[in-house]
């Protein structure tokens, strides 16, 4: 086999249809549109979640619970889950995305005391909780927020 015989396999490739191009090309006259309506229209056609004037269902629904826009959320992570670094060790926001303890940073890291901590870290993060603190400390750590 040459390269110049090289053929796309049988039924593989059809041509597109080419619509408003006159009655013989099959797709002539209305182009596949139907006869009136607003459908039919250039520009014709109902908006996103349109229902016909009826009451849409995003609207129909009842809406629940506050979303403050000026709030601030913080990824949360427990004292426990800082026995995997080793002793001396600055633990940072980055550190802390590298290990997979942090997905998504939102606003920033709070540590909570939930555990308890075996090693001596440096951990820099946005907020702490009072027995965070005490027990980074305790373990011969320091908690700086940043």
């Amino acid at each position: 086999m040459k390269l110049h015989e090289l053929r796309a396999a049988e039924g593989s490739t059809k041509n597109r249809k080419r619509r408003g191009r006159g009655t013989a090309s099959g797709q002539g006259t209305t182009g596949g549109r139907g006869m009136n309506g607003q459908k039919s229209r250039s520009g014709g056609g109902v908006r996103l979640g349109f229902e016909g004037g009826q009451m849409p269902l995003y609207r129909r629904l009842p809406k629940r619970g506050f979303n403050n826009i000026w709030g601030t959320t913080y990824d949360v992570i427990n004292v426990s889950d800082l026995n995997k670094f080793e002793a001396g060790t600055v633990v940072n926001q980055a550190l802390l995305e590298e290990a997979g303890l942090v997905k998504q940073v939102k606003d920033g890291v709070k540590i909570l005391g939930e555990g308890t901590l075996n090693v001596a870290l440096t951990v820099q993060a946005n907020k702490f909780s009072k027995t965070a603190i005490e027990k980074i400390e305790a373990a011969g750590g320091k908690a700086e927020v940043i």
